[in-house]
């Protein structure tokens, strides 16, 4: 890029002024329920959606018996409960990184993971074994998403708060 392309790109964003600046503000979603978990369900930011890692907790915030199927089928209803809450579906995940207990599992992970999602439309994906995953569970999912429109109904629907607010 020229000197001269640079200047005038620097120009042009400083005279967007606050839009601009508004626009690179993350979004963080923490419901009532995490009020005492040191990370954010979900942050949106420049049309992507980050979630973090569920596990398979019910609605009881506990652990769901049975191991690593109930546990998967557990996990991916809350990813799809946390995408609902911003009017997305899996159509949207574009990117998964699945921690496992035990690398043995992921044929049984995959056979669930896969019947939530369109075979045409996989999100890319890591796989990885890890240990001491949070409350002994045997599955971990995280998961990217794009926002498109939604993005926007988001903006004007949340306050929006930087790291600062957060502190």
């Amino acid at each position: 890029m020229t000197p001269l392309k640079s200047f005038m790109t620097v120009a042009l964003m400083l005279a967007a002024g606050s839009t601009w600046a508004a626009a690179r503000d993350p979004i963080y979603h923490r419901p009532a329920e995490m009020a005492n978990l040191p990370f954010s369900e979900a942050v949106a930011h420049r049309g992507v959606l980050y979630l973090s890692g569920q596990v398979g907790l019910g609605a009881d915030r506990k652990l769901v018996p049975g191991g690593i199927g109930p546990e998967t089928k557990q996990v991916m209803d809350n990813i799809v409960g946390v995408l609902k809450k911003h009017d997305l579906g899996m159509d949207r995940v574009i990117k998964c990184t699945v921690f496992l207990a035990d690398i043995k599992d992921w044929p049984a992970f995959n056979d669930i993971y896969t019947s939530y999602l369109d075979s045409e439309k996989l999100p890319a994906r890591s796989a990885l074994a890890a240990s001491g995953l949070a409350f002994g569970a045997k599955v971990e999912l995280e998961c990217i998403a794009a926002l498109g429109q939604s993005y926007k109904r988001m903006k004007k629907d949340s306050k929006q708060k930087t790291a600062k607010d957060l502190q």
